[in-house]
């Protein structure tokens, strides 16, 4: 079952172009390549390389493909140009490469490829237009701070940033006039405003932001340009909005975030208007908390593409008609089958100060083993959303009751929860997991059964689960997880150390903190048994993280295995990793979790 669930097949739907073509990723070779989908349906590979490609877009009025790829996990983007009058799989030829630096996607324009590069100063992201013809670049923006998303408006007079603020869980936005370069500060840099899923009307006079500034939730709102004021569009005081506009000015796909779910409906656009529901499997994600796997609209308004999966389905690109309303799902006429797989039940544990915190259970599928597997997402600013895991799903299948929470500092329940573990507050969502082990009886669960499962800032909730509540859990399972707040702000990659402070403290003024909240520095209190597995070029988490934790319970007998690639970064991405990782990490699980303590 295992190699089964991990060998799925996952599509991800990335442009459109005006004929009605299709760019994919597609990881059925065992990396995500890049694939193209005509009209008809049929497919065509458009690249095969040993490393996986993140991000690809069709340059109009050509058959040229930009493509955004790196090496072995580092997340050093670089950019690759591919002619698709090539006849079988074209050459992919570099177009910006600078392989010390982030050289990333941005879009690509007729003649010419807007990309983000921190290649001045290796901190602050830049905005450069490329020129396909002669290679000239021009710089529209250098103004300092990591860029995180650039939207172009649809007469390329305008460009909208979206900067990582001075504040936790903010962006800010700024528009940059593309002829002038100059720049309008449109939401202040202090502002406790988070911002994301940016789309240009079509007549270029103003965009729609989801925003939650000034409320508790994510809005979808619209700024004018020639006003300079904003407007409510559509606001849900239970729940997240966001919006796409189609080019033809009439309508805009909305996506509701609900407690881990991302529906999608068609509204009219001049008063927001629902029309019609985008009749979709229940209980998944059309988008991924609104800022990935976004929808993307054809040049005319026709159709529009996205992604869409669920715990029971593993990502798939999907066409949607807008005329007729047909869906169509685009998979490859050999893509297996899913085996039959269990939904998750949305529950709340009561936490130390009565706060409730959300969790999503899945119960096993095998012979229930009366064990339990907490685990827990990254970010920490993100959330545990209803979307494909085939480690979630292979646990179950194990035997193993899985409890997924959204401990506080999780998006998606309202800026309040969010802020909840702030700085100081960063032990409190620690606490949110002692609750839930002490919860986990009302579900038929042994609780001196239960194990701690996370990845990346869910392996720092692991390890500090371990250290700070050594009598509680089993054993645990770290994923490219932070052993030490300090040194990880110390080694991650600068341009990250600049806004992950903000989040965690800052090593000029809070290493008192830091220290007190590692779990390094509680490892002589660990005392169940630790399985690590950790990308070498890993550019987030330095591997440095890993060995230090792992030679700290060498030396005092505690057993701790760990597990190193080579050619991968943040997470394995490679199929012939994740098989080799994953089966010896739950056989660690199902010696450490077969008996009563």
């Amino acid at each position: 079952m295992l190699t089964t669930l991990f060998s799925l097949p996952t599509t991800q739907a990335l442009d459109v172009d005006s004929e009605g073509r299709l760019l994919v990723l597609y990881d059925g070779t065992g990396t995500r390549q890049i694939n193209e989908i005509a009209p008809d349906g049929s497919w065509r590979a458009l690249t095969d390389s040993a490393d996986h490609c993140a991000f690809a877009q069709f340059v109009p009025d050509s058959r040229l493909v930009i493509v955004d790829h790196n090496s072995g996990g580092s997340e050093l983007s670089q950019l690759s140009v591919l002619d698709l009058d090539e006849p079988g799989l074209p050459t992919l030829r570099p177009l910006v490469q600078d392989p010390a630096y982030v050289n990333s996607l941005v879009a690509a324009k007729p003649g010419r490829v807007l990309y983000l590069t921190n290649r001045r100063n290796n901190v602050d992201f830049d905005l450069i237009v490329h020129d396909l013809a002669t290679g000239a670049e021009t710089v529209l923006y250098d103004g300092g701070g990591w860029v995180m998303r650039v939207n172009s408006s649809p007469d390329d007079r305008w460009v909208v940033l979206s900067l990582a603020s001075a504040v936790a869980n903010s962006i800010q936005l700024l528009l940059v006039e593309t002829a002038t370069q100059a720049v309008t500060t449109i939401t202040a840099a202090d502002a406790d405003n988070d911002q994301n899923a940016v789309s240009w009307l079509p007549d270029s006079s103003g965009f729609l932001v989801s925003t939650n500034a000034d409320r508790e939730r994510m809005a979808l709102r619209r700024y004018d340009l020639d006003t300079a004021t904003w407007s409510d569009v559509l606001v849900d005081t239970e729940r997240d909005v966001a919006g796409w506009v189609a080019p033809d000015a009439e309508h805009l796909l909305v996506g509701t975030l609900e407690d881990g779910s991302v529906t999608l409906a068609l509204h009219r656009l001049k008063d927001g208007a629902k029309l019609a529901p985008l009749e979709l499997p229940a209980g998944g994600c059309a988008a991924v908390t609104m800022m990935m796997f976004n929808p993307i609209w054809s040049a005319d308004g026709s159709f529009a593409a996205f992604t869409y999966q669920s715990p029971v389905n593993p990502p798939t690109a999907y066409r949607f008609v807008t005329a007729t309303r047909e869906l169509v799902a685009l998979r490859p006429a050999d893509a297996p089958d899913v085996p039959e797989l269990p939904e998750p039940q949305s529950m709340r544990v009561p936490s130390f100060d009565g706060e409730q915190v959300p969790v999503f259970v899945y119960r096993p599928t095998g012979a229930d083993l009366g064990s339990a597997v907490i685990h827990i997402h990254g970010g920490p600013e993100l959330a545990a959303m209803r979307v494909w895991s085939p480690i979630i799903a292979s646990l179950t299948a194990e035997g193993h009751t899985v409890v997924v929470p959204n401990v506080r500092g999780s998006s998606g329940y309202g800026k309040r929860w969010y802020k909840l573990d702030d700085r100081e507050l960063r032990l409190d969502s620690v606490r949110d997991l002692a609750a839930i082990h002490a919860w986990l009886p009302t579900i038929g669960v042994d609780r001196q059964r239960a194990a701690l499962f996370g990845g990346s800032y869910g392996g720092y909730m692991v390890l500090a689960g371990l250290a700070f509540q050594p009598e509680l859990w089993a054993a645990g399972v770290d994923v490219v997880g932070i052993a030490s707040l300090t040194t990880f702000l110390e080694n991650t990659s600068p341009y990250r150390r600049a806004t992950r402070e903000r989040e965690y403290g800052y090593l000029a003024t809070d290493r008192e903190f830091l220290a007190a909240a590692s779990p390094l520095t509680r490892v002589d209190d660990i005392r169940a048994p630790l399985f690590v597995i950790h990308g070498a070029n890993d550019p987030r988490v330095p591997l440095s993280e890993a060995e230090q934790i792992s030679t700290a319970l060498a030396k005092r007998g505690v057993p701790c295995q760990l597990l190193v690639y080579p050619d991968e970064g943040h997470g394995l991405v490679k199929l012939v990793n994740r098989l080799d990782a994953y089966p010896q990490a739950f056989s660690f699980l199902r010696e450490h979790l077969a008996t009563t303590r």
